[in-house]
């Protein structure tokens, strides 16, 4: 089974497994997702898809004297473990879906010291990381660029929902704590 196909199955798997457990139970006061969910596994699916069959035709492929494949799975690991820390971090107040849980506090250590969406960060390393193994440039880009888009159409949405729950407070870490990648965005 090739190695693109491995660990790809890996991310499904445990990515499925959040859909269906960590899913805002009747204890969310609402559910302000706007349809990001859908917009992001939608995409995730159909690029990765399509990145999977343009690398068949070699077009833009690596060449050089390292396996990008190498590269790949190093940073499939580190986002796959970075996603994941995250996620156990939030604890019950993670969801897949965009919601503020009834005893919703502001996360802002841990992970969330240095970044303020790390689940994101380790999700955006994992498609990298998938793209890498693929060996072919033309694939890295269908994967990575509509699925960073739709990455942060979710950022977005969600960033929305906490400025109105937190209101002054989420305003002020906002300031302090970048987005994704610590110190620049």
């Amino acid at each position: 089974m090739p190695l693109y196909t491995i660990l790809q199955l890996i991310f499904f798997v445990t990515e499925v497994s959040l859909l269906i457990f960590k899913r805002s139970r009747s204890n969310s006061n609402n559910n302000r997702d706007k349809l990001s969910l859908l917009i992001l596994w939608t995409t995730i699916i159909i690029c990765s898809t399509l990145g999977g069959y343009s690398s068949i035709y070699g077009i833009w492929r690596y060449s050089g004297l390292i396996n990008p494949s190498y590269a790949g799975i190093a940073v499939f690991a580190i986002g796959f473990s970075i996603r994941w820390s995250a996620i156990v971090q939030l604890g019950k107040m993670f969801t897949v879906n965009v919601a503020i849980i009834n005893e919703h506090q502001l996360k802002t250590t841990g992970l969330y010291k240095m970044v303020r969406h790390p689940s994101y960060l380790g999700l955006i390393l994992i498609i990298i990381g998938l793209g890498l193994c693929l060996n072919s440039i033309l694939s890295l880009f269908i994967i990575v660029i509509p699925d960073f888009l739709a990455i942060n159409y979710r950022i977005a949405v969600e960033e929305k929902a906490l400025t109105e729950e937190f209101g002054e407070k989420y305003s002020t870490y906002s300031a302090r704590v970048k987005r994704i990648i610590p110190y620049i965005y």
